[in-house]
This record gives C-alpha cells, sequence and structure tokens, in this order.
C-alpha cells in the first residue's frame, strides 16, 4: 500500500497519489504500493502540501509490539456480500450494518458509506476467521492514511462505494525513492502497462490484488476501487498466516506487513484508538 501525497498532474478522470514527505528517505513496501517516507526540503522530496492525508496524522508515541488499539464492535449488524448476508436481512429489508454506519459516523469523523465497508470487513472476517479478530477501527486507520476514506484529492466516494474518479498511485519505476515494479496487469487496473501503481481507496497494488481480490459487495466481481471489496481484501490480508490482530505482536506485524515502517504503523494505531474510544463513548 502506499501513502498519498502530492496531487500528480495526470490524464483526465484520475485521482493520483504520490508520495507522503516526511523525514528521512526510506521506501516501506508492504501489501500494496510504496508508502515513501522522504527527506523534507529535499529536490527528491519535492513539495509539501497540506491535504496529504497522513500528514494530518500524529504518530501515537506507543512502542512497537507492546500494545493495541482500542477495540470496538460493529454491534447488531450483519454483513453486505452476497456470499455472506442471510437472506431473511434481504426479505426483511433491515440494515443493522447500515444503522450502525450512520451512528458511528457522527461519532467519529467518518462518512458513513467508508464506514459501512470497514464494518461489513470485520464482520465477514469474523464469520470466516474467528481468530483473526481484526477490526473497524484499524481498517478505518489505513482507509485514512491511504486516501481520506476515499476522498483524497477532491474525489468523492459514492453510494455504490467507488470514487467519483479511479484513486491511482503513481509509477513504481525505480525513481528515486519509488520501488521498481514492472507492470503485472497489462494496465488494466492501473492504466499504466509499463510500471505498476497503486490503486484504489486501500491501495493495493495490481499483483496483491490478484492474490487478494474480494468481492464484498455481491455483484460478482472483485474490484479494487469499490471500498467494500478493497477493504475486505485488507481485511483478509491482515489476518493471513493466521494472525490474530487483537494481540499486540499480532496487530503490529499485520501493520507492519501493510507497510513496512513504524511511523506508519504508529499513525494507524492513534487513528485507530481514537475510533474506537470515540464510538464507545458515544454508545455511552
Amino acid at each position: 500500500m502506499q501513502d498519498p501525497g502530492t496531487r500528480e498532474v495526470t490524464r483526465p478522470g484520475r485521482a493520483a497519489l504520490v508520495r507522503l514527505v516526511v523525514v528521512v528517505a526510506v521506501l516501506a513496501v508492504g501489501a500494496g504500493g510504496a508508502w515513501l517516507i522522504a527527506r523534507a526540503g529535499t529536490p527528491e522530496a519535492g513539495p509539501i502540501t497540506t491535504d496529504i492525508p497522513a500528514l494530518q496524522v500524529e504518530p501515537a508515541q506507543v512502542e512497537p509490539g507492546s500494545v493495541v488499539p482500542a477495540a470496538d464492535v460493529v454491534a447488531g449488524a450483519r454483513t453486505g456480500g452476497s456470499d455472506i448476508r442471510p437472506p431473511q436481512q434481504e426479505q426483511s429489508g433491515a440494515d443493522p450494518l447500515g444503522d450502525w454506519a450512520e451512528s458511528t459516523s457522527a461519532a467519529v469523523g467518518v462518512p458513513a458509506r467508508a464506514l459501512r465497508a470497514y464494518g461489513n470487513a470485520e464482520l465477514a472476517v469474523r464469520a470466516s476467521q474467528p481468530d483473526c479478530r481484526v477490526s473497524w477501527a484499524t481498517l478505518a486507520g489505513i482507509g485514512r492514511i491511504e486516501s481520506d476514506h476515499g476522498r483524497y484529492g477532491g474525489v468523492e466516494l459514492g453510494e455504490d462505494g467507488r470514487p467519483s474518479s479511479p484513486i491511482i498511485g503513481v509509477p513504481l519505476n525505480g525513481s528515486a525513492g519509488v520501488r521498481a515494479i514492472p507492470d503485472t496487469d497489462g494496465g488494466s487496473l492501473d492504466g499504466d502497462p509499463v510500471h505498476d501503481r497503486a490503486v484504489g481507496p486501500m491501495q493495493f497494488i495490481p499483483s496483491t490484488w490478484a492474490r487478494w481480490a474480494s468481492d464484498a459487495n455481491g455483484d460478482g466481481a472483485g474490484d479494487p476501487q469499490q471500498i467494500d471489496d478493497a477493504a475486505l481484501a485488507a481485511a483478509r490480508y491482515l489476518c493471513a498466516g493466521g494472525r490474530d490482530m487483537a494481540s499486540a505482536e499480532g496487530w503490529w506485524a499485520g501493520i507492519m506487513s501493510y507497510n513496512n515502517s513504524v511511523e506508519y504503523a504508529q499513525k494507524v494505531f492513534a487513528l485507530a484508538d481514537a475510533y474506537a474510544t470515540q464510538a464507545q463513548t458515544a454508545q455511552g
């Protein structure tokens, strides 16, 4: 996964992400693109803009592997994918997941449509991998850093879960501070037939998406631009290898596998802890 940075001029109809500029030059590569931490003010780093999602987040001052963020539950909700949704939910017209997302959105400041995706992913994995215990709050922390919940660069997240313009990362072409990843998808996901680019709200590179592609909204196809699909794929990735995301060891290993940067993990921690705590407080 990669972290968004300054806006890149690209073909019309695409929101482009470039790298985060913060402290020292190091490339952290995890599940998707590349989260670049470059030395501020150097020519390689380029300008810093105030709309970079990760720059708006302070890392939690916690020791890696020592503690996990607070956790909250998706109370009373059921998952939304066609392979998971109980038939009675469709028949009754009830939407407990949507109700939860609406009420939680007011408490945590995350768009309800994005929360629906994160909550659905938690519930789906809770059903299929109960020992993983990944939380919606952790997924929301990742989504905030990766793309501001599918809204980076003025893009809007629609009710269908897709951004108003595809979210596409910079070419991973081996230029200064960027890992070289030759094209693996013929440009079908990222529009680049030469180099891979991270795509969608959770910033998967095509080769990673090919392994973890998920259909969470039940439309018969896995789409990394669709936030339900992307959130479920991210949850499954974090749970790989029987990982327990409710343990300190498991949580940090999961986030570091997603993006191998301590600062990145500390930022996700700060967000996840705040989201869960705010939700709990609102519930009384």
